[in-house]
């Protein structure tokens, strides 16, 4: 081969690499970057001011919540099959750590570091169950501590356990009445065992009550609610506020999934306040009791009182030898104030109540038959011996009963027997109920015994007729009715 004809050949593969060489590099060239070049908006400052803020909360609250895992006491978690599993409000509100079947497995919660040294606040619930040295805590540091219950609070469902830790980061705790309706608030817990997780939100309302599907007469419900996602996991975590104070300790949620559908539950930080106080320093609760069964006010039992708002707790029975019958307080008495703090409903008077001891003072303003009064009142301790067992037990059955279909109820007069069973000696009792109907709705129980009707006492049903009958459609009465364990006293729009 010729050497012109090489180098030919060199020449024409010279130029084939250089045109494919330019054809790569202008196709690499020419190609679309990916993704845009700039963000499609500015920062608006005060969204990014927002967004900032609730980064700092969350990176400074994190630090003060606990992991908390419980070992279940085998003994401790036996529960009666008929228990609240069959009752639809247990489908619908849902603690969190224990599993449905209640067999003997590893609970999960969390909890609010309140003090240095290792001082816990949790929920009851959380803590209830555990075995002995069964409760071990994770701190966010990846710390594993054994955890011992200091003490518990059923009533409000709070429990504050210890760790031996020294320069933990304990929770700022808020001021409820700087609480706003409304305002930005986050939860910190651990759901579903993701944790440190944080969730953003409002609060929706103060003052929520009688939830719990294991609530009493005696139980102290009154709830800070939130939008803030929490999930099973969450209980015993904490609420906090834009300044990062804690003001809730989350217990419940309104579910029934058991999982987050919208609105969460947490104590109020100043009840949280005094029980912590309580237990750290007693082991136990002191609480100061006004010797009351309360109601809430209504629209109907405000018409009926001459009010001019509806608001106030209307006292429906006086403990014998209580602090309220010693300080004169009377049945259908309305509670309006308590140290000068408004009373809107029987679940803000009981957790206002929660924050004093036995043995302390408290002035109340009352309206007593349109009237405004002010008593002083001392507070007295728990009895050992009271129940919360405020069931009724259904009764004989009665012959002859009359009906009152326009009240959905059937009456009859009593026998010994009845008499016996609700310790009473006059009234008519209670001997068929619609669910559905007139007093139903506003709140009578299936078996009780009418005692009164205006403060006129009720010795037959002959009486209990013509008590109503002598009333014109559309009047209001009140009825006062014995229940085994409790009084009741209900306000009825005839109809």
């Amino acid at each position: 081969m010729t050497k012109k004809l090489i180098n030919k050949r060199r020449l024409i593969s010279f130029i084939s690499t250089s045109l494919l060489t330019t054809l790569i590099i202008t196709n690499t060239l020419c190609a679309e970057p990916i993704g845009a070049k700039n963000p499609p908006v500015t920062p608006n400052p005060i969204l990014k001011q927002i967004n900032d803020g609730l980064v700092s909360v969350s990176t400074a609250v994190i630090p003060s919540v606990v992991y908390i895992e419980v070992q279940a006491d085998t003994k401790k978690n036996k529960k009666n099959e008929s228990d609240s599993e069959s009752d639809d409000m247990s489908k619908f509100f849902k603690f969190f750590n224990m599993p449905e079947d209640n067999s003997p497995r590893m609970g999960a919660g969390s909890g609010v570091i309140i003090s240095s040294d290792g001082y816990i606040v949790t929920n009851n619930h959380v803590v209830d169950f555990a075995s002995e040295n069964g409760i071990t805590v994770f701190t966010t540091d990846k710390k594993k501590y054994k955890g011992k219950v200091i003490g518990t609070d059923p009533l409000t469902d709070l429990a504050v356990i210890k760790i031996e830790a020294q320069n933990l980061q304990p929770a700022h705790l808020g001021n409820m009445d700087d609480i706003r309706i409304g305002e930005l608030v986050i939860a910190v817990g651990n759901p579903m065992g993701l944790n440190s997780t944080v969730t953003q939100g409002i609060i929706s309302a103060i003052g929520r009550g009688k939830l719990s599907p294991n609530s009493s007469e005696k139980s102290i419900e009154n709830y800070v609610q939130t939008d803030a996602a929490i999930n099973p996991g969450n209980s015993g975590g904490g609420l906090f506020n834009s300044e990062g104070s804690l003001i809730g300790i989350n217990t419940l949620i309104a579910s029934q999934t058991g999982s987050y559908i919208g609105y969460g539950f947490a104590i109020p930080v100043d009840l949280v306040k005094a029980v912590a106080e309580d237990l750290i320093d007693n082991g136990k609760i002191n609480r100061g009791l006004i010797g009351v069964m309360i109601s809430n006010v209504d629209e109907v039992f405000a018409k009926k009182l001459g009010m001019k708002e509806v608001y106030g707790a209307l006292v429906q029975e006086i403990v014998k030898d209580g602090a309220a019958e010693k300080a004169d307080i009377l049945p259908m008495d309305v509670i309006t104030e308590l140290n000068g703090k408004k009373i809107n409903t029987s679940n803000e008077l009981q957790g206002f109540l929660a924050l004093y001891r036995a043995g302390e003072k408290v002035n109340l303003k009352i309206i007593r038959d349109g009237k405004e009064i002010e008593r002083t009142v001392t507070l007295k301790a728990m009895d050992k011996n009271e129940s919360d067992d405020l069931t009724t037990n259904a009764g004989e059955d009665f012959q002859k009963p009359v009906e009152f279909e326009k009240l959905g109820i059937d009456v009859a007069p009593l026998t010994d027997a009845v008499k016996k069973q609700f310790n009473v000696d006059y009234g008519v009792y209670i001997s068929g109920f619609n669910p559905y109907g007139q007093m139903a709705q506003r709140g009578l129980f299936a078996k009780g015994v009418i005692q009164k009707i205006d403060k006129q006492e009720i010795k037959s049903v002959k009486e209990f007729k013509k008590a109503i009958e002598s009333k014109n459609s559309g009047d209001i009465v009140l009825m006062e009715i014995k229940y085994e364990n409790r009084s009741q006293i209900l306000a009825i729009e005839l109809p």
